[in-house]
């Protein structure tokens, strides 16, 4: 096996093993929401003037599927839509108060995973940091320009 595929195994595993540590807080803290519903909540607050096409991309999502997701929201009282004065034609999105709540449970149990992982990250040196963050970078914007090779969101 070589390096490149030993990487994407050892990427794909520590998913795995985060995703099933932080499985039962998440169902138990924001019982009712499907992760799908959260993350398009998380989204809206982080972005201003959200709309279908913004989420569709943030959330690598068709937008027939975030057109139904925010239907969803809509009548469970989480978002809401609005349009600009000078922009009639678009419709964007924004957090009700009640969708509020659900996002400040969502960053505060993800901070109590930070809090958990943290002894790791004071391990690694600044080069480290660095050179991991640019890898990152870097092999994220190879896949942003292959998915805009792909036409995905067109």
């Amino acid at each position: 096996m070589d390096k490149q595929e030993q990487l994407m195994i050892n990427f794909r595993d520590l998913f795995n093993k985060m995703a099933w540590l932080n499985n039962d807080t998440m169902k138990e803290s924001l019982k009712g929401f499907t992760p799908s519903e959260v993350h398009c909540i998380e989204s809206i607050e982080k972005n201003v003037d959200s709309n279908v096409r913004k989420l569709a991309e943030s959330l690598y999502m068709t937008r027939g599927a975030i057109s139904k997701l925010t239907k969803r929201l809509i009548n469970k009282g989480l978002i809401e839509s609005y349009q600009k004065l000078d922009n009639k034609k678009e419709i964007y999105f924004r957090l009700t108060e009640q969708g509020r709540k659900v996002f400040h449970i969502h960053e505060k149990v993800h901070k109590s995973f930070n809090e958990r992982d943290q002894i790791i990250f004071e391990q690694l040196s600044e080069e480290q940091f660095n050179g991991m963050l640019a890898f990152l970078e870097n092999y994220s914007k190879h896949l942003d320009d292959e998915i805009k090779r792909q036409g995905i969101y067109n």
